[in-house]
């Protein structure tokens, strides 16, 4: 049994420590104000750290100390020092050190007209759009593009239930109400991909309710608005295409500069050069285009989308090369 005991803590611990890497860790700080509390959770966690050996060490020596520790320990001179001084010198240097310092309590300053970024909570994905200096708009879907160096505003609200929108790399959790609107601001410094999460229930699907961000560089991130602001460029081969209108799917989901001009599911206009299907579930192979057709709502249960039992596996071959050709 204790063999077992041991296992489970060991793993536990391993399973803890997996959320300080990787592409959704809360330990990135790659924006201005996420590096600030990255920086005061690290003294904080060393600190608390080193708290707990000194009481360790104290607790030895009440238990198996000399009489003379002992008596010095139940001293009220030690309880006045250890009980009273020191917590309150501890945490009033923290509280100073936090908001006067650091200044936690006031948000970076940003030079600069932000990049306006529209994202709506819905279940159980994510609408994004950007927001252009000549007042137009483009629409995409579970993933966010923007430059580094240079400020970014979120617009966050919901269409449908309460979501929460948690990209730890840059920031804390918003949450996403019906009905009111949220905002998130940070100033990315590190170019990268980073992934994020719905952090509020939302229903069935919540668990499977993810996103990616992609900081680029300044130039990169030109070349990638102007592709993304174009439309749809046709394959060579239409007959995916005429598959796509032929059973609907249309109505649901728009590819501009095609008769597709849906506007309940996600913009499929450029969906091959997405990092993610589905939510950041599949990747945007012909594989995964293949199995989200054929299986969509085996791999995500509950999501919206109909099933299409009726497609023969030419068909969905065929459906699945015109989506990966949408770059």
């Amino acid at each position: 049994m204790t063999h077992w005991l041991k296992l489970g803590c060991w793993a536990g611990i391993a399973g803890l420590l997996t959320g300080c890497v990787g592409e959704q860790s809360a330990f990135s700080g790659f924006s201005v104000g996420a590096a600030r509390v990255v920086q005061l959770s690290w003294i904080l966690t060393i600190g608390a750290g080193l708290l707990l050996l000194l009481v360790m060490v104290l607790l030895g020596l009440a238990l198996w100390g000399s009489d003379a520790w002992r008596r010095a320990l139940r001293s009220e001179k030690a309880v006045v020092w250890l009980g009273i001084v020191m917590p309150v010198t501890v945490l009033t240097a923290l509280l100073i050190y936090g908001f006067v310092l650091m200044r936690l309590d006031a948000a970076p300053e940003f030079k600069g007209d932000p990049l306006r970024i529209e994202v709506v909570g819905e279940q159980w994905w994510w609408r994004v759009i950007y927001h252009h200096a000549d007042g137009t708009t483009t629409e995409s879907a579970n993933e966010l593009r923007f430059p580094v160096g240079q400020p970014v505003e979120l617009v966050l609200t919901s269409a449908d239930v309460i979501h929460s929108f948690w990209l730890p790399a840059y920031g804390g959790k918003v949450d996403m109400i019906p009905g009111r609107t949220n905002y998130l601001r940070f100033l990315p410094t590190h170019i990268g991909i980073t992934r994020g999460q719905c952090a509020e229930y939302c229903g069935g699907a919540h668990a499977l309710m993810a996103f990616y961000a992609v900081a680029m560089s300044a130039e990169e991130f030109e070349q990638w608005k102007m592709h993304e602001r174009a439309d749809a460029a046709m394959p060579p081969d239409d007959s995916g295409a005429q598959m796509f209108l032929a059973n609907g799917c249309g109505g649901c989901h728009r590819v501009r500069g095609t008769p597709a001009q849906g506007v309940i599911g996600p913009d499929l206009t450029h969906v091959g050069s997405r990092l993610s299907l589905g939510a950041g579930i599949l990747s945007t192979d012909h594989q995964g285009f293949r199995d989200w057709l054929a299986r969509h709502q085996q791999i995500k249960p509950d999501n919206r989308m109909p099933p299409y039992e009726i497609l023969s596996d030419a068909e969905l071959t065929s459906l699945a090369a015109y989506l990966v050709a949408l770059e």
